[in-house]
């Protein structure tokens, strides 16, 4: 249902239903949650890839998932979401690169996986759709992350309509970062990853993620003062001392080691 495995500082987090085309149910939602916390926790990885088997990346929820939905009481439905809020958050707030590889349609939930990675590259055939209401159901949990990405005014058509839209389209309203060949999407997304590897601190990277997050929801004032922090903050690390020593030496520094 799920591979996790370690190569080159990369975690390969893998849906692998491809017989259902990838599609969730709570089970596969909780091994995503696991594996991202110890994509986290596991030193040997630098960033994560998640990508899928099959054809498609992943069709949101499914049929049997949908059909047990309808006899939760309350109390199930809101553990249920309260299962994949946790989902989400475990991959955007890794505190690591994450990179997503869509080869194929990301509808529903598997679009809100697009949505909370910091890098999408998508094949020219992948699609994308926040599909919830042609069901009667409302992209709550994932609304938040896309409204965060792409702002209100591009959300809300996405949102409201559910159509599903192109790999061009999704790139024009900055959904997808690349597009790819689906025979060199997988290299690109591994590409990404080894340059930021080699290139940025993992401590200054780290410390980005948290501020992209956190810096826009707060008032100017605030919002400076956490920036003035994390600037004071920054500057007493050990990478930062080695970046500034390779730069007056004219060297660079070497982040793999």
């Amino acid at each position: 249902m799920l591979d996790y495995t370690v190569e080159d500082r990369i975690a390969f987090i893998t849906l692998n239903r491809p017989e259902k085309r990838n599609a969730f149910n709570s089970a596969l939602a909780e091994l995503i949650t696991e594996a991202f916390v110890e994509a986290a926790r596991d030193s040997r990885v630098r960033g994560a890839l998640l990508r899928a088997r099959g054809p498609a990346f992943c069709a949101g929820a499914d049929l049997a998932y949908l059909q047990s939905l309808q006899d939760f009481s309350w109390e199930d439905n809101l553990r249920d979401s309260e299962r994949i809020a946790s989902m989400y958050s475990a991959i955007y707030t890794l505190p690591k690169p994450v990179v997503c590889a869509v080869q194929g349609p990301a509808l529903a939930g598997g679009a809100g996986l697009a949505s909370v990675c910091d890098y999408v590259v998508a094949a020219p055939e992948a699609t994308f759709g926040y599909t919830e209401v042609r069901i009667g159901f409302i992209p709550a949990i994932v609304s938040y992350f896309l409204i965060r990405k792409i702002g209100r005014a591009k959300a809300a058509p996405l949102l409201m309509s559910g159509r599903i839209i192109s790999a061009e389209h999704a790139l024009e309203l900055g959904i997808v970062n690349d597009i790819a060949p689906q025979e060199s999407l997988e290299y690109q997304a591994v590409q990404w990853l080894q340059t930021l590897f080699r290139e940025v601190s993992p401590q200054a990277l780290a410390t980005t993620k948290q501020m992209l997050d956190v810096l826009p929801l707060l008032p100017l004032a605030k919002a400076l003062e956490e920036a003035a922090r994390l600037n004071a903050e920054a500057r007493s690390t050990e990478d930062c001392r080695k970046g500034i020593a390779a730069f007056l030496n004219k060297t660079t520094p070497d982040w793999l080691t």
